[in-house]
């Protein structure tokens, strides 16, 4: 019998593959198509097929090394962080297409494209006040896609989109949605023809399919962790009726390393963490403690762990080290006990490429 190493992160594909189906189900009887966010999960192949066979129209990833791992499942592939100048060579030949926020891009592109034999296609991005990538000047937009469409042969404007919910964490309603189509009927007004992709953002964008308030106009979206954890729909938006949708693609399994009662405040003068902050405590006196081997350097941070097992809950960690109290757990957690935890985004990103985490499959 192989002996198991931890911590190890656990996919059912199974879930992954009915998730994913769900969500573009759903948007397709909208009139929508999905570009499947892959960055998530570092473009696993047996997690990019999931999306593969779900139903996706498009793989997408802000990496372009992603990108080249997944050409051979056969769907156009989208980059989602507007390149540098210094990759555009690369993502002529490894994109089909990409979000653009820049003149100068733009012109390489077509260069490279002209170079290649190739042809590509954009998506000229919106700010619409989250305040990431885009035109914040609707004019300069609307020029820009002047210039693909009439100076540019060998770059298509394919369309117009938006990123919303992300730096600026501004919500995705109905009124910028419709905001979006209207600056997609202005850009069809001006170069004279209709746009195959208006795409009204991301995961968090899902939700007005989901509520079934999505403007026609919308056509497109780029959706990655509500199919791989539904963790923000559920925790952070309150959502309750989402139950086509599981939260368990994902166990993270850790084994403790100590366990034993401790202060809960700690003892002497407060300064910094190892990480630079400056951390707060409260003093519920003398609690039972137990560490777990799996820490920042594994999964950037353990902040939103919840622990599948009641009355065991978060309390911070360090570099290699999740710190959790257990005083209210039903039974009583020893040293070698296997713990499992429901994780978010952020931490699937590092789980998944931390080369000291084992990634098993179901």
């Amino acid at each position: 019998m192989e002996k198991k190493s931890y911590p190890r992160l656990l996919c059912d594909l199974g879930l992954l593959r009915q998730n994913v189906t769900q969500v573009t189900r759903r948007c397709h009887d909208s009139g929508i198509k999905v570009a499947g966010v892959v960055k998530g999960i570092n473009a696993r192949e047996p997690m990019v097929e999931q999306f593969a066979k779900g139903g996706c129209d498009q793989l997408a990833s802000s990496r372009l090394s992603q990108l080249e791992t997944f050409a051979s499942l056969g769907l156009p592939t989208m980059l989602i962080r507007v390149p540098m100048l210094s990759e555009v060579e690369e993502l002529v030949r490894l994109a089909d297409y990409s979000l653009q926020s820049d003149l100068a891009v733009l012109d390489a592109i077509e260069e490279a494209c002209n170079h290649q034999g190739k042809i590509h296609k954009v998506v000229l991005m919106a700010d619409l006040g989250d305040l990431r990538e885009g035109w914040w000047d609707k004019e300069e937009l609307l020029q820009a896609a002047l210039h693909v469409e009439r100076e540019l042969p060998h770059v298509v404007l394919a369309g117009i989109g938006t990123n919303l919910g992300c730096y600026g964490a501004i919500k995705p309603t109905v009124e910028k949605m419709e905001e979006l189509s209207a600056l997609a009927e202005r850009v069809e007004k001006t170069i004279g023809r209709e746009l195959e992709i208006v795409s009204g953002g991301a995961t968090t964008s899902f939700l007005l399919v989901h509520q079934h308030k999505m403007p026609k106009k919308i056509n497109h979206l780029r959706i990655g962790e509500g199919v791989l954890l539904c963790y923000d729909f559920k925790h952070e938006w309150g959502v309750t009726d989402i139950e086509y949708l599981s939260s368990h693609v994902f166990t993270l399994q850790a084994e403790v390393v100590e366990c034993r009662a401790k202060p809960s405040y700690p003892v002497g003068e407060i300064f910094v963490d190892a990480f630079g902050n400056r951390p707060t405590y409260e003093d519920r006196g003398v609690r039972c403690r137990a560490l777990v081997g799996v820490g920042k350097l594994d999964m950037g941070s353990s902040a939103r762990l919840i622990a599948r097992e009641k009355g065991i809950t978060h309390l911070g960690g360090a570099s290699d080290l999740t710190i959790l109290d257990v005083e209210d757990c039903p039974r009583e957690v020893k040293v070698g006990d296997i713990l499992e935890f429901d994780i978010s985004y952020s931490e699937v990103v590092f789980l998944t490429s931390a080369a000291d985490v084992t990634v098993e499959y179901l």
